[in-house]
């Protein structure tokens, strides 16, 4: 299973909505969730990069380049649906209201 396929990332992302969050693809292909943060254009982003058969979930705080490495909070492991429901367990679980933007 190619984690990079259409229908494999699709399937992943839509057992991972959750109201708080929004769900895409970025520029490079890349699952990634954003947040309002309350700062206009700096949203709180969580991407999952494929690697090999799992994905290494990371997080950036408002202000953080997320072209760079960011902080890892976890790994996706499983079919699509799996991961899917991984991660939305990571997004659900993560307080971003005790974590500072960075500046």
């Amino acid at each position: 299973m190619a984690l990079s396929s259409r229908d494999t990332l699709q399937r992943l992302l839509d057992a991972a909505r959750s109201p708080e969050w929004s769900l895409g693809l970025d520029r490079a292909g890349v699952v990634m969730a954003t947040h309002d943060s309350g700062s206009i254009g700096s949203p709180w982003v969580v991407k999952a990069h494929a690697r090999g058969r799992a994905m290494q979930v990371s997080f950036y705080a408002p202000g953080d380049d997320s072209d760079l490495e960011g902080e890892i909070i976890g790994e996706l492991v499983g079919n699509p649906r799996e991961m899917g429901r991984q991660l939305r367990t990571l997004l659900e679980d993560l307080d971003i209201a005790e974590r500072p933007p960075s500046r």
